[in-house]
């Protein structure tokens, strides 16, 4: 934000003389540098899919679920899986009409509501996600602990004995919550960046909106 803080000094310089000229290249600033933002969220959000269809075909999780005997919970994973990624494309649609919409030349106001328009669906995208992952801890833990034919022996053992259930059930939280935390921040540093900086256009524009 250097240039448009030298650009509001100057302004100030020259309140009476420039007062208009330097509110239009203010608003012309921060609507390059909001549209630039919304393009790289965008960038990052397909980058983000791709990175991830590329990890579950790396590692082959059908091989994996085959080796359930459970067919019908096996569809319904497939199920599962297929809506999230259609979810995940409808919010990819979502931040390239945002990205339309931002580069496009509107009112300060207009403009405004498009960045605050923009920062909410990146939230329920970062919170949808992060609730996909919890959700998607919980079916592997289900699915090596009581579908899995490797896990024969250690399910045996942890339903004849409370105390190894009780330290079971302790290590899959504690694993659980350091992995969901790691994805927390994981996505509070690839968007919080991102939205901080949306968010800081706003305020500037409200201020000459004012």
């Amino acid at each position: 934000m250097k240039e448009l803080d030298l650009l509001k000094k100057d302004w100030q310089k020259n309140k009476d003389s420039f007062e208009q000229v330097s509110e239009i290249e203010i608003y012309k600033m921060i609507h390059k540098k909001s549209s630039s933002i919304v393009k790289w969220i965008l960038i990052i959000s397909i980058l983000e899919v791709l990175l991830w269809t590329s990890l579950s075909l790396i590692f082959n999780a059908d091989d994996y679920l085959e080796n359930i005997n459970n067919n019908g919970f096996v569809s319904y994973l497939k199920i599962f899986n297929y809506l999230s990624y259609a979810v995940i494309v409808i919010f990819i649609y979502l931040f390239y009409k945002n990205y339309i919409r931002i580069s496009t030349i509107a009112s300060t106001k207009q403009l405004m509501k498009d960045i605050l328009k923009t920062r909410k669906t990146v939230q329920y995208y970062v919170w949808y996600n992060l609730a996909m992952i919890g959700i998607l801890l919980i079916i592997g833990f289900v699915i090596a602990l009581f579908y899995n034919p490797e896990t024969v022996l250690l399910r045996e053992k942890i339903e004849s004995d409370p105390i190894i259930m009780a330290v079971t059930v302790g290590i899959l939280a504690l694993v659980s919550i350091v992995l969901f935390g790691l994805f927390w921040l994981f996505y509070r540093l690839l968007y919080g960046v991102l939205l901080r900086r949306l968010y800081d256009n706003y305020k500037e524009l409200k201020k000459i909106d004012l």
